[in-house]
């Protein structure tokens, strides 16, 4: 297949974009390259995956990869992307690009409309025009917002997000919904829960607190420490969104008669914030400095994800523990970080 992944040069993307391409696939790859988070990350991620020195519009051929191409390009900028739709016509587009971050929402509100919002506007309407009918992208586990009912289904009503951030991924399944209905796009939304690993964005928590830790540094722990996440492990993730990718012939209908569906995605056993922390200290060797806070604005109790869904269309079932996934993220840490 002829797969587009945007977001190519960010943590589950440029993960994906590998394991596409060892699958046989070709992959043309796409991101803005923003200086959200530094940008030396995302290049040595690019670098990984054989593609060097992008420049603004100008594809580039993987030196790793004969059927990997990427292009630094905006999803905000129509005109370039029907262009590159126009000349690919691709098979399946994978939407991993977004404006990341519940926290930086409360600051930069219009970096969310602007990328998650109008952009995938302009992908959807791509879809559309060049007749590409089948779309996977990112939403969050952060569009359940405070639910009280655990593990979270996607049955579950999303009405009250509690960020920005959440309430763009609410409108990208609308968004998306609404193609799905009037143009017959086959829809798959994501919702994603706290994926970590290796390559992992340095505004998360695990590098955040490893880099903390490590330097002796204090990590502030919010809500007192009385948080639990689902961690994810990356490559339980992209296994995932594999799985769909390569099997089109399942097509669950969320409302008969329309080509749209959601799906949880994630470990589906929530971790207390505290041990989570203590499986850092223990694989790097040292406690952290914690000073213990009250709650973030836009912040969540607690995330959970039930997999059933996800588990009977495409066999999904994550296999890395949290003792297994903190190791190889911590090794990688250290060798890319140099310590």
């Amino acid at each position: 297949m002829n797969i587009l992944v945007t977001g190519a040069a960010g943590f589950i993307g440029s993960a994906l974009a590998e394991r596409l391409l060892a699958a046989g696939h070709t992959v043309y790859g796409i991101d803005s390259i923003n200086d959200y988070y530094e940008v030396s990350l995302k290049l040595d991620r690019l670098k990984a995956g054989g593609v060097e020195r992008p420049e603004p519009g100008k594809p580039v051929r993987s030196a790793k990869h004969e059927r990997y191409t990427f292009c630094q390009m905006d999803l905000c900028d129509a005109v370039a992307l029907n262009t590159l739709f126009a000349g690919e016509h691709f098979d399946v587009v994978v939407n991993l690009a977004a404006q990341a971050g519940v926290r930086y929402s409360l600051t930069h509100p219009e970096s969310y409309v602007q990328s998650n919002i109008v952009g995938f506007a302009n992908l959807l309407e791509a879809c559309r025009h060049h007749h590409c009918g089948r779309l996977v992208y990112a939403s969050s586990s952060s569009v359940y917002g405070n639910n009280a009912s655990v593990p979270f289904k996607e049955t579950d009503r999303v009405d009250h997000p509690v960020s920005l951030y959440a309430a763009s991924k609410k409108s990208n399944e609308l968004m998306a919904y609404t193609y799905a209905q009037l143009y017959g796009i086959n829809t798959i939304g994501l919702r994603f829960f706290t994926v970590y690993g290796p390559w992992g964005r340095p505004d998360m928590a695990p590098m955040l607190f490893a880099h903390s830790i490590r330097e002796g540094r204090t990590i502030r722990v919010f809500n007192n420490g009385d948080l639990s996440r689902d961690f994810t492990y990356i490559d339980d993730i992209v296994t995932g969104v594999e799985k769909i990718i390569a099997m089109p012939e399942v097509r669950r209908e969320d409302v008969p008669g329309v080509p749209a569906t959601i799906y949880n995605i994630g470990r589906g056993m929530p971790v207390r914030l505290m041990d989570f922390i203590h499986e850092l200290e223990r694989n790097l060797g040292r406690e952290a400095r914690k000073e213990f806070v009250g709650m973030q604005a836009g912040d969540v109790y607690q995330t959970w994800a039930d997999t059933t869904r996800l588990q009977s269309d495409y066999g999904y079932t994550p296999t890395v523990s949290l003792e297994e996934g903190i190791a190889r993220f911590v090794k990688w840490f250290k060798a890319y970080y140099r310590l």
